[in-house]
């Protein structure tokens, strides 16, 4: 699931890794991918490692802190929550970012307002 991985990201950060390998599955590639074009995550590329694939994870750190300080998870598998795009707010003033999946897409928040589309509200990171 996609919050184990978020988890994977923020630990694997926090002990100054340079990349991380993670199974595949196409949302949290998605996910992953949202996180990269914010700048969380340097890259994610997919690679195959025998018959099963893999997603490496190269890791952003900046001023040689870690990108990512905490993960907020909201929509867990036993409670959903769904945000229209009008009750979108920024997420610690605006420092960090919201990830939604929505019908367009697993986006952030900014983007999600700007295309005034709503969906579940996976989780916030700062």
């Amino acid at each position: 699931m996609y919050y184990d991985t978020i988890i994977k990201v923020k630990n694997a950060q926090m002990a100054r890794k340079e990349s991380l390998t993670v199974p595949y599955s196409r949302m949290d590639h998605a996910v992953l991918r949202a996180l990269a074009e914010k700048r969380f995550v340097k890259e994610v590329q997919r690679k195959t490692v025998g018959r099963r694939s893999v997603l490496e994870v190269k890791l952003s750190y900046e001023g040689g802190k870690p990108r990512i300080e905490g993960v907020k998870i909201v929509s867990k598998p036993s409670r959903r929550m769904y945000r229209p795009s009008a009750e979108l707010k920024p997420v610690r003033q605006g420092f960090g970012i919201a990830i939604l999946s929505t019908s367009k897409g697993v986006m952030s928040n900014s983007e999600a307002r700007k295309q005034k589309v709503g969906g579940e509200y996976l989780f916030e990171i700062w």
